[in-house]
């Protein structure tokens, strides 16, 4: 997956994709009228190296890691730096390795965890999503409460759209945990991203945020296509 559509990932987080990007498409789709299908389930060995490609090599070794099974993830190793990583599914097309810092460790992953667990019981996205915010709301699940890290460094991360029904690809990237900010605390518009793929940006805006910032060759791959 050499091209890669930064600006369409912006429909998770209320932007607009421009008309004129084109996207990389995997070719599954999922409409209205099609059932939510399970997570893919992959090999116990391609699990783990797909986890561990989201962080830099040199925590690798050091790192935790979970997997997803029949009724959620599971805990495969035990890490010795505090660094976790996992295959996030946060829709059942979605393949997203991130690998969590500490502070991650503690906040962020157990909401992945519950929805990993929700989504091979086939339970719809719209009633993960009020469990989600439920739990936040009455404190089961808690922001990050100091900055910190999220790598995402693997060259195969795979995103469904809604704008298109397809998943796409994602460039590797670095997120940094920042609750309840908006694109607009960073001066971020639509028509500057779409110009300027490089520039930050939040997603997953909320309690769980992220202030997402992709490589410099972003940029390039955008003014090449």
């Amino acid at each position: 997956m050499k091209v890669f559509n930064i600006v369409c990932f912006l429909v998770l987080v209320g932007f607009a994709c421009p008309n004129s990007v084109v996207p990389q498409s995997s070719g599954k789709e999922l409409t209205s009228a099609t059932a939510q299908p399970l997570p893919e389930l992959l090999s116990r060995e391609k699990e783990v190296a797909l986890a561990l490609s989201a962080a830099p090599e040199h925590l690798r070794q050091g790192a935790a890691v979970y997997a997803l099974e029949r009724n959620g993830f599971v805990k495969v190793r035990d890490g010795s730096n505090g660094f976790t990583c996992i295959v996030n599914r946060d829709h059942p097309l979605n393949q997203k390795p991130v690998c969590f810092d500490a502070e991650g460790t503690a906040t962020i992953l157990p909401k992945i965890l519950r929805v990993g667990e929700l989504l091979m019981q086939g339970k719809p996205m719209s009633e993960i999503d009020a469990e989600i915010a439920e739990g936040f709301r009455t404190g089961k699940y808690i922001s990050p409460r100091r900055p910190g890290v999220a790598y995402m460094f693997s060259g195969d991360i795979r995103n469904f759209n809604p704008r298109t029904g397809k998943v796409e690809s994602f460039p590797p990237h670095v997120m940094f945990y920042a609750p309840n900010l908006t694109n607009a605390d960073l001066g971020i518009t639509p028509e500057a991203l779409a110009k300027d793929p490089s520039l930050p940006f939040v997603a997953y805006q909320g309690p769980h945020g992220f202030i997402i910032v992709v490589n410099n060759d972003a940029k390039q791959m955008h003014m090449d296509h």
